[in-house]
C-alpha cells in the first residue's frame, strides 16, 4: 500500500503536469494526497461505468488519460452523471487523477507508444511544444573522491550529450577552508586553514533531474559541506512536442498500411483518405484527435497522418497537400498507451518496496460500425 501522492510523483515523473497544454485539466481531479492506496484501475476515461466498476471492486484509485473536469463547474447535481461519478466516488474514497496532453507530449508516452506499436523507425516529435531546459553543475571534490561523485552523479541523469553518457570535464586545483568552531572537518582541524587538492568537475543535466543529481552526489560526497554551483545554459536541449514521425522497415501501400493499423491497434475500423495505391514510407502519428497536425506532418516529409477524429474538410485540405489520412480513431489511437501505462507504474511502486493491485478498464470504443 502506499499513499496518493506516492503514485502521483511516479505519474509526474513520467508525464510532468508542465508539459500539459494551456487549455487542459490534468492532475487530481478528486481525493486527496494524503489516501491510501492499495488497488489502482486505469482507465482512458473517466465514465459512470468506471467509476461504478471501481467502488465495487474495491479501487481506491482511477488513474485517467482524459480528464474528469474540462469546463468549470457551476452544480454537483447527483441527477446528473457527472455528479453523480463524483458522489459516488467520494463515497468510496476513490482518488481519480489524470495526466492528458502532458502524456502525449512526454517521451514514452502515448505518441511514442504509438510509433512503436507501429515498428516506426527513426523517430521524432512532430511539433515542437517546449524545450527541456538545461543546467551545468559544478561541484568540487577532494582528490581520489572524483569517480565516486562522477559515477553518482551521472547514475542519477547527469553527463547525457546525444548518444554518449558520464560527460563530464575535471580540473584539478587547490581548495581553501578553515573549520571554525563546531565544525565535524573531513580534512583539516578546527581553526586551521586548509589547503586541499580538489577536482573541479563539471557537467550537463536536464532541469528536472537536478535536485535528484544533487542529492546523490551529497550521498557520497565525503565533505560535511559541499561547495557546488548551478549555472542556467542556453543549449538546446530536447525537443518536447506532439505526434511523432518516423519511417517504416519497408515501403508499403496506403491499403496495406490501413490493415496493419486496424490490427495492431486493435480497431475494429479505419477511415482513409488518399489513393489506396500510394507507397508509404514516412509515417506521422497522433493519438486522439490529431487533425490540426496535418500541415506539421506534410511539412514533416510525411506520407501519411495516423491519428482519430479527422473533420471533413480538414481531409480535403490533406488531400489537396498529397497527405494521405488514416482515421483510427479517437479510442484505438489512445487506449493502446493503458498497459505501457499499468506496466510503468507496477514497476515504479515495485522498486520502492511497496505491492499495489493494477488493473486496465476494459473499455471499448463507443462507435460501431452498422
Amino acid at each position: 500500500m502506499v499513499s496518493s501522492q506516492t503514485v502521483i510523483n511516479i505519474m509526474e515523473k513520467l508525464a510532468p503536469k508542465k508539459l500539459a497544454m494551456e487549455w487542459d485539466n490534468p492532475g487530481l481531479a478528486v481525493g486527496d494526497f494524503a489516501g491510501k492506496v492499495s488497488k489502482i484501475l486505469v482507465a482512458l476515461t473517466v465514465t459512470p461505468e468506471v467509476v461504478h466498476y471501481a467502488a465495487e471492486s474495491g479501487f481506491n484509485m482511477i488513474i485517467s488519460h482524459h480528464p474528469m473536469f474540462f469546463k468549470p463547474i457551476k452544480a454537483l447535481r447527483k441527477d446528473l452523471p457527472l455528479g453523480r461519478m463524483v458522489y459516488e466516488a467520494v463515497k468510496h474514497d476513490i482518488t481519480i487523477y489524470s495526466t492528458h496532453t502532458n502524456l502525449d507530449i512526454t517521451e514514452n508516452g502515448v505518441n511514442d507508444e504509438m510509433a512503436r506499436v507501429l515498428d516506426l523507425e527513426d523517430i521524432r516529435v512532430l511539433k515542437q511544444t517546449a524545450e527541456e531546459p538545461l543546467k551545468k553543475i559544478v561541484v568540487f571534490v577532494p582528490r581520489g573522491y572524483e569517480d565516486a561523485v562522477r559515477n553518482a552523479m551521472a547514475e542519477a541523469g547527469a553527463g547525457f550529450i546525444g548518444n554518449y553518457s558520464h560527460c563530464s570535464f575535471n580540473i584539478e586545483g587547490k581548495g581553501t577552508f578553515k573549520p571554525e568552531k563546531g565544525a565535524d572537518p573531513f580534512i583539516g582541524e578546527e581553526g586551521k586553514l586548509e589547503r586541499v587538492d580538489e577536482v573541479r568537475i563539471e557537467t550537463i543535466a536536464p532541469e528536472n533531474f537536478v535536485r535528484k543529481i544533487i542529492s546523490a552526489m551529497l550521498r557520497v560526497h565525503p565533505y560535511e559541506e559541499v561547495a557546488y554551483d548551478i549555472y542556467p545554459l542556453e543549449n538546446t536541449g530536447k525537443i518536447i512536442g506532439l505526434g511523432r514521425v518516423g519511417k517504416l522497415r519497408k515501403r508499403v501501400s496506403l491499403k496495406e498500411l490501413c490493415e496493419t493499423v486496424k490490427m495492431k491497434l486493435s480497431a475494429d475500423y479505419v477511415k482513409v483518405s488518399g489513393d489506396l495505391h500510394k507507397e508509404i514510407s514516412t509515417v506521422a502519428v497522433c493519438g486522439g484527435a490529431g487533425g490540426d497536425l496535418i500541415s506539421a506532418a506534410s511539412f514533416a516529409g510525411a506520407d501519411v497522418l495516423i491519428t482519430g477524429d479527422v473533420k471533413y474538410h480538414d481531409a480535403l485540405d490533406a488531400k489537396a497537400i498529397d497527405l494521405a489520412i488514416i482515421d483510427a480513431g479517437h479510442f484505438s489511437t489512445e487506449n493502446l498507451v493503458l498497459p505501457a501505462l499499468a506496466h510503468y507504474l507496477a514497476r515504479e511502486i515495485q522498486a520502492l518496496g511497496e505491492k499495489v493491485d493494477i488493473e486496465i478498464y476494459q473499455d471499448k470504443d463507443p462507435f460501431v460500425i452498422i
